[in-house]
């Protein structure tokens, strides 16, 4: 498979499509040998996995690290590790039952709809922004502080510190590519750390003083006597902002690059943003996918096409060739914003589906919006230049002018 699927090099990562085109041609299921995992590149496959009790995101509800066959995570990993393990997405039942429960009170319809003036107002604001400058980086001046100020606003932290966040929320996701590196680990360790801290103060803050913030209604959210542990309040809180923020910044900036790239598409959405807003965010999602891949560890042996897939063993999902699978998708490189059947993966599926799914689907629409609205001419400055992640799907800037 190395001759086909390379995560690494810049060609693929220009453009991973024609690459997960003949992993499907090849087959249901295939070996790949650098990351010791088993590549499933079929929309179906992928689906059902998702949602396959046989496979987990940890393992270690049911066995130890030797019971599995696998080492345990060196030592001096261990604050991301801690601070990893305890958040929901890699939690398996009943604790992620239990977390996801309590937090999932936090992201009714009704408390996302309540959002949305205040979402509206701020993507309105930062796109002026832009606007009187005469144009600059998208990502910089809208697509990354619009989400990473609403999970921050949602969660009751401080204004003055939200610029601890995205650096800090970067170095941790860097340990979700493939095969990190020492020194991405070290940076990984270095934020869990210092963000752990500033957390623990902070819930110290909000204990005495609790407020109508998320994070307040985290440390007293209880049912059936039940409570989160300051450790699970913690890392549910980066989870939060890593997961709520990271992929909604990479999906703004691979979508509006996708329109500078489609015309056409992008005249009908000018011509029509009410009306085509709701699928074309849909469609962005699909279209070129944030979170390309997404990992599970296999609980109890699996099959796929004849294949046998032991107890042990890791596969890898590939949402961004499952989103290109022509099987469910009718002409799939196509950027098609009127798409109505559009069954993408994008948020996952299974237990975990991602819970901030509506609260993204808000911001893209609310970013999109103000942009059509206040800067009705804008085109691409320059091409942009691919962050070196193949994970998590994004670029570095996207210049753009009025």
């Amino acid at each position: 498979m190395d001759d086909v699927f390379d995560p690494w090099s810049p060609e693929f990562l220009a453009d991973p499509c024609p690459a997960y085109a003949e992993l499907r041609d090849r087959g249901r299921v295939h070996w790949f040998e650098p990351t010791r995992q088993w590549l499933v590149p079929h929309h179906a496959d992928v689906s059902a996995l998702l949602r396959d009790r046989r496979l987990g995101r940890s393992y270690q509800h049911r066995f130890t690290h030797e019971e599995f066959g696998r080492a345990a995570p060196p030592s001096e990993h261990e604050p991301f590790q801690v601070l990893n393990d305890h958040g929901m997405l890699d939690l398996e039942p009943p604790d992620h039952t239990r977390i996801r429960r309590l937090v999932s009170k936090a992201f009714t319809p009704r408390t996302v709809t309540q959002l949305a003036p205040f979402v509206d107002a701020l993507a309105s604001e930062l796109v002026g922004g832009l606007v009187a400058e005469g144009g600059g980086d998208l990502l910089a001046a809208v697509a990354e502080p619009l989400p990473v100020a609403v999970i921050a606003h949602m969660l009751g932290i401080p204004e003055s510190d939200r610029a601890l966040l995205r650096p800090w929320s970067a170095d941790i996701c860097g340990m979700y590519e493939l095969n990190p590196s020492p020194e991405t680990a070290r940076r990984a360790v270095r934020a869990s750390v210092e963000f752990s801290s500033y957390l623990r103060e902070l819930i110290a803050v909000r204990r005495g003083d609790p407020g109508g913030d998320l994070l307040s209604g985290l440390i007293a959210a209880h049912e059936d006597g039940e409570r989160l542990s300051e450790q699970e309040v913690i890392s549910t809180c980066v989870l939060l902002l890593n997961a709520g923020h990271e992929a909604t910044v990479n999906a703004t900036t691979n979508g509006w690059y996708a329109l500078f790239r489609n015309p056409g598409q992008l005249a009908a959405l000018r011509a029509d943003p009410d009306g085509l807003l709701p699928t074309a965010v849909e469609e962005l999602m699909r279209y070129d996918t944030p979170l390309q891949l997404f990992e599970r560890w296999v609980l109890d042996d699996i099959e796929i096409d004849g294949v046998t897939i032991g107890r042990g063993a890791e596969v890898a999902l590939l949402f961004g060739s499952a989103n290109h699978d022509p099987a469910v998708f009718a002409r799939p490189e196509r950027l098609d914003l009127t798409r109505s059947e559009n069954p993408h993966l994008s948020f996952s599926a299974g237990i975990h589906y991602c819970i901030g799914a509506p609260l993204a689907r808000l911001e893209l629409a609310s970013s999109m919006r103000a942009l059509l609205v206040q800067a009705p001419g804008l085109r691409l400055a320059q091409e942009p230049e691919r962050r070196p992640h193949f994970v998590m799907r994004g670029l570095r800037e996207l210049r753009v002018e009025m």
